[in-house]
């Protein structure tokens, strides 16, 4: 079963995505801040993260550099989900080390879509 780790400060976002998700045959684990995205990467190693990137404690720009710095989590994708979409923002979630970057609200079709293509799941 492919492991997804979901770090989403807000709790509706978080449980709308997490049960969505499951209903679709992931694992989906949680984190509520950055610093607990980058200690549950280590931790678990999932197979792809959701990073939205206005997080408490660390914001998911630090954490997904910190994630993709560490040998063992480096290769693990990281979408950036985020409210922000201004000229720039995409490019500034690829810099900090994001393979994708979607916007919210979440379009879940769409985002399934990047995470097929992304884990190179069919169906």
């Amino acid at each position: 079963m492919t492991r997804i780790l979901l770090v989403e400060d807000n709790e509706l976002n978080r449980d709308m995505l997490m049960r969505r998700l499951a209903k679709r045959g992931f694992a989906v684990e949680t984190a509520a801040d950055g610093a607990q995205g980058v200690e549950m990467a280590r931790k678990i190693l999932p197979d792809l993260i959701l990073m939205d990137m206005s997080l408490p404690v660390m914001n998911g720009w630090e954490a997904t550099q910190l994630v993709k710095s560490h040998p063992e989590t480096a290769r693990i994708p990281v979408i950036a989900l985020t409210a922000h979409a201004m000229a720039g923002d995409r490019e500034k979630a690829l810099e900090a080390g994001c393979d994708d970057y979607d916007t919210k609200p979440i379009d879940i079709p769409r985002l399934l879509e990047k995470i097929k293509a992304i884990l190179n799941i069919e169906g």
